[in-house]
């Protein structure tokens, strides 16, 4: 697959060194700016429903992946966070 646009390859070290660039010149608020706009934009054209159905998507293909044990896994994991105990595998 050819990459027509312009500047490094996507994943070069080239790349990868100007994302460095812009993150040390307009720090972290920059990259968290533009992606609630990107957010805002995306709930704009597609509506709230949309990140219901990809979230939907994303843990009936975790749970295919990973099997139901692991929300029960995750669940006592989070749950023992929220009570302030300590964190045990």
């Amino acid at each position: 697959m050819a990459n027509n646009k312009r500047g490094p390859e996507p994943g070069s070290q080239k790349a990868k060194h100007g994302g460095q660039a812009v993150r040390e010149k307009y720090g972290p608020k920059f990259y968290s700016e533009i992606w609630k706009r990107g957010g805002d934009t995306v709930k704009e054209k597609r509506g709230p429903h949309f990140y219901a159905e990809i979230g939907k998507k994303g843990g009936e293909s975790t749970k295919r992946h990973q099997g139901s044990e692991f929300y029960s896994k995750i669940g006592k994991k989070g749950g023992e966070r929220g009570r302030g105990a300590s964190e045990e595998e």
